[in-house]
């Protein structure tokens, strides 16, 4: 299993609905975050994949999330993030958001590589520091 990463994120009055609770589409946000942070945290700016010659980007494939408990107006929340598998074109992920030790949504994330509109090979430096152990 590869290492997780951890990023904290405190709930602001714009995460939530008219009842003070997180809008759902606030986790997918909040998520994106922890992936973004994950390949920084490796060493690695999006904006190195994004610009250049062999520009590359990453897209969610599919995401299934279990929302378990809500999440409130000034919660402090953290998302664990940590890559299970990359092969080829595709990562998989395991997601959750957290407060304090309860977990509040799970979720499991298919992320494709892509470039010039096409699937692409995940770049084998990133693919190995996705997949080294703690």
């Amino acid at each position: 299993m590869s290492r997780v990463h951890r990023l904290d994120i405190r709930v602001y009055y714009e995460d939530t609905d008219f009842s003070g609770v997180v809008y759902h589409a606030s986790y997918l946000r909040f998520m994106e975050r922890g992936r973004t942070e994950l390949i920084r945290a490796l060493g690695i700016e999006q904006r190195e994949l994004f610009d250049g010659e062999t520009a590359l980007g990453f897209a969610v494939r599919k995401m299934t999330i279990d929302f378990l408990r809500p999440a409130v107006m000034d919660d402090l929340l953290t998302v664990e993030t940590h890559c299970t598998a990359a092969r080829g074109a595709t990562m998989d992920l395991e997601q959750r958001v957290l407060r304090g030790e309860e977990v509040l949504i799970a979720a499991q994330v298919m992320v494709a590589c892509i470039g010039g509109g096409r699937a692409r090979r995940i770049p084998d430096g990133l693919r190995k520091r996705l997949m080294l152990d703690d």
